[in-house]
């Protein structure tokens, strides 16, 4: 008998996937994530992951919490700017401050396109974010490795017009994604079809603030199906080449234009920044 999660989804709401296709057994990045953030939509196997996790490097929450904040305040600035159009890639399980509130919050006509690998995501995506009545939003499970499926997908051809400003959204994912399957070369396929005007948000888990926790952290996390690697400022700055890094430039995720003061305790263990292309 499959685990349920520890909440149901939305009634009336029925998944686009055979239950089959989500195997709970095995711990999913953005489960994990969503224990982190104080979410109830993950399982056993992502449950030890997170724990673990938290045992080795105490604050990895708060700075869970701290990437989650950059994501509304890099989505707010990209609005206040005049930009509509928003490509989220790795959603992620829906809480509070996703994109297209945020966006919508900013031009209730903005229009947002979801892609995540996880089927667990989507069907809480279709079920709970709801757009504006002048906006728009469309969900699609896809791979970030596979950019032409996202690209050419109907959804994204019927919502998002490239030869206007689009923002590109990748918070938390691309540290998931080995060097062999060239996150770069990714990255680069949708921001090429970009127009310029347009911006490229994202952050990714680096070992140069604080490499002792970090590796505690890798170490810990990276057990089983799970693996996320640390890069170096130039490796990340390297997702932003053809964007100007808007200020603060690319800075630890807490550091990103703060609202408050970084928490006692948080790891400062990723970049953040916001690019717009010239």
């Amino acid at each position: 008998m499959k685990e349920e999660p520890r909440n149901s989804f939305e009634r009336g709401s029925a998944p686009d996937h055979e239950p089959s296709k989500i195997d709970v057994s095995v711990p999913h990045p953005a489960r994990v994530y969503d224990y982190w953030l104080g979410g109830k939509d993950n399982f056993e196997a992502d449950r030890k992951v997170a724990e673990a996790a938290i045992a080795a490097t105490p604050g990895v929450v708060m700075g869970a919490r701290e990437n989650r904040a950059f994501l509304r305040r890099a989505v707010s600035h990209i609005a206040q700017q005049g930009v509509t159009q928003f490509l989220d890639i790795g959603t992620g399980i829906p809480t509070a401050g996703n994109t297209h509130e945020v966006a919508q919050g900013v031009n209730p006509a903005a229009q947002v396109v979801y892609v995540d690998n996880d089927p667990i995501v989507m069907v809480h995506a279709r079920a709970l974010l709801r757009s504006s009545t002048q906006g728009r939003t469309a969900y699609i499970e896809a791979d970030l490795r596979d950019p032409q499926s996202i690209l050419t997908h109907p959804k994204t051809l019927e919502l998002l017009d490239f030869s206007k400003p689009v923002a590109v959204i990748i918070v938390g994912t691309l540290m998931h994604i080995r060097d062999e399957d060239d996150p770069w070369g990714a990255v680069k396929q949708f921001t090429e079809v970009t127009c310029p005007g347009s911006y490229l948000a994202l952050t990714h888990l680096t070992a140069d603030f604080e490499p002792e926790k970090m590796a505690a952290l890798a170490d810990s996390y990276n057990t089983g199906p799970l693996l996320f690697t640390n890069r170096t400022h130039e490796e990340v700055s390297r997702f932003f080449e053809g964007f100007e890094l808007v200020e603060p430039g690319l800075v630890s995720a807490a550091k990103w234009r703060p609202e408050e003061p970084i928490p006692p305790g948080a790891v400062l263990g990723a970049y953040a920044g916001v690019g717009k292309k010239i």
